[in-house]
């Protein structure tokens, strides 16, 4: 249990970047305490690591690096983005015994997540035999959600470019509405996927699929919020109606079109 205390300690104090700033909780703080926890994953583990191991590492620390930074510029680029940035729900205080408990349930979460990968190496590690066909698994979804969530960010950063006021339905926005919160979902599955091979114990399996179920509510309940605010944009824009009617709003092919009305979605 000592590689997790290290790992939750590691995603406290990169995720207390939320004390600076509200809403870096669950942005920067998220996505640099991805990497910092991949990294720290190879090191701790470096004894038994394996290839597959080595490509998913690398996978979450790309994808980590890449949202905070991605994050970081576009406050500093986008007025649209600094405007639901600076809404007053991102910038009223809290009281601290909030604060408190929104930081650790983040770190936890975060240290959930990434726990598949540390407990196939920790195995491994036991003289367990784990099975590396669902570690290269894990990995190759991993990467391939996080692609997509590459290219639906530039494919909208260009169209906003081109007229910053109408929503986004071209390139990967025509099969569903929030790509990238799909390929973030994919990239988890994947993670959670290397659970199958890594002889888990329940506790492990426990703490594996919290983590899992935890960052698909999140997704789920960003594409509630991204919803309820295009639809005060462009609710009365008949084109953007005929588009939300098709399409579905996270996982494609699946008819999934509105959240809106699930309040228990809101975080």
């Amino acid at each position: 249990m000592s590689y997790l205390y290290l790992l939750l300690a590691l995603s406290l104090a990169i995720s207390a970047l939320g004390w600076v700033y509200f809403i870096y909780f669950f942005s920067i703080g998220y996505g640099f305490a991805i990497s910092a926890l991949s990294v720290a994953t190879a090191i701790i583990f470096r004894d038994v690591i394996t290839w597959p191991v080595v490509v998913f590492c690398a996978v979450l620390f790309i994808y980590g690096i890449r949202l905070g930074l991605y994050l970081l510029l576009r406050e500093r680029r986008s007025a649209s983005y600094k405007k639901i940035l600076y809404q007053p729900e991102n910038t009223t205080k809290r009281p601290l015994p909030i604060m408190f408990m929104v930081w650790i349930s983040c770190a936890l979460l975060y240290v959930g997540q990434i726990s598949p990968v540390t407990f196939y190496l920790y195995n491994l590690r036991g003289g367990l035999v784990v099975n590396h066909w669902w570690m290269w698994t894990g990995a190759i979804v991993a990467a391939i959600g996080v692609a997509i969530e590459m290219v639906a960010d530039a494919q909208k950063s260009a169209a906003k470019r081109v007229n910053a006021r109408r929503y986004v339905d071209t390139g990967l926005y025509r099969i569903v509405r929030c790509p990238n919160y799909f390929g973030e979902v994919l990239m988890w599955t994947g993670s959670y996927l290397i659970c199958f091979g890594s002889c888990c114990t329940a506790w492990q399996w426990v703490i594996a699929t919290l983590g899992y179920i935890g960052i698909v509510y999140v997704m789920f309940s960003g594409a509630r919020r991204l919803e309820l605010r295009q639809a005060e944009v462009y609710g009365n824009d008949p084109a953007f109606q005929a588009y939300i009617k098709r399409t579905p709003l996270i996982i494609p092919f699946i008819p999934i079109h509105s959240v809106a009305k699930y309040a228990w979605l809101k975080a």
